[in-house]
C-alpha cells in the first residue's frame, strides 16, 4: 500500500478520530493531532495500517499532545524570564525516596489494590480501558475499586505516621 493509498483510504477515519480526541483533550487542535499521527505512522515504516492500529496511534498521539500542552507556556516577549526552579540534588533524592516509599506501601495493600494502583502509577499513562483489559476488570468498576484502594492506602499510611 503506497502512501497516497494510505491517505485516501484512512484519511476520513483519521479525521474523525482526531476530531473526537481533540474535542475530549481540550487545547489540542484536530489538525495538529492528525499531522502528528501521520508522522508517527510514516516514521514507523510498516505499510499495513489497520483501523485498530490507527485508533491506537491517535490515542497515543493525543496523550502525548496533552502532556506537551500542560508543559508548554505561550511565548510572551514582554514577560520577565522565570527564575530557574530546577530542583537541587537533595530534592531529587528526596523525591525519589518518596516515590520508592509510596510504591512499597502500594505493594503491601491487600487484594487487587497493588495491581490496580501500580497500573495507575505507571509511567505509560494508560487509559481506564487499557487498565481494565490488563487487569480483567470492567471499566465501570475501576473507579470504585480505586477509591477503596486509595482509602485503604491512606489509612495504612496514617497508621504508620501515627505509630513511630
Amino acid at each position: 500500500m503506497t502512501q497516497s493509498d494510505l491517505l485516501t483510504g484512512l484519511g476520513p477515519l483519521l479525521k474523525a478520530e482526531c476530531a473526537a480526541e481533540a474535542a475530549a483533550a481540550g487545547g489540542v487542535e484536530a489538525a495538529d493531532l492528525e499531522q502528528g499521527v501521520w508522522l508517527r505512522l510514516l516514521d514507523d515504516g510498516r505499510t499495513a495500517v489497520t483501523a485498530v492500529r490507527l485508533r491506537a496511534t491517535v490515542r497515543a498521539e493525543a496523550r502525548s499532545a496533552r502532556r506537551r500542552a500542560r508543559r508548554e507556556v505561550p511565548y510572551d516577549p514582554t514577560a520577565q524570564p522565570p527564575p530557574t526552579t530546577t530542583p537541587g540534588v537533595e530534592q531529587t533524592v528526596l523525591d525519589a525516596e518518596a516515590r520508592r516509599e509510596l510504591r512499597a506501601a502500594v505493594r503491601r495493600l491487600p487484594g487487587r489494590c497493588p495491581r490496580l494502583l501500580g497500573a495507575l502509577l505507571s509511567a505509560n499513562d494508560p487509559t481506564y480501558r487499557e487498565i481494565a483489559g490488563k487487569l480483567g476488570m470492567s471499566q465501570g468498576s475501576l473507579g470504585p475499586v480505586r477509591s477503596r484502594c486509595l482509602g485503604c492506602l491512606r489509612r495504612m499510611l496514617l497508621a504508620e505516621i501515627a505509630a513511630p
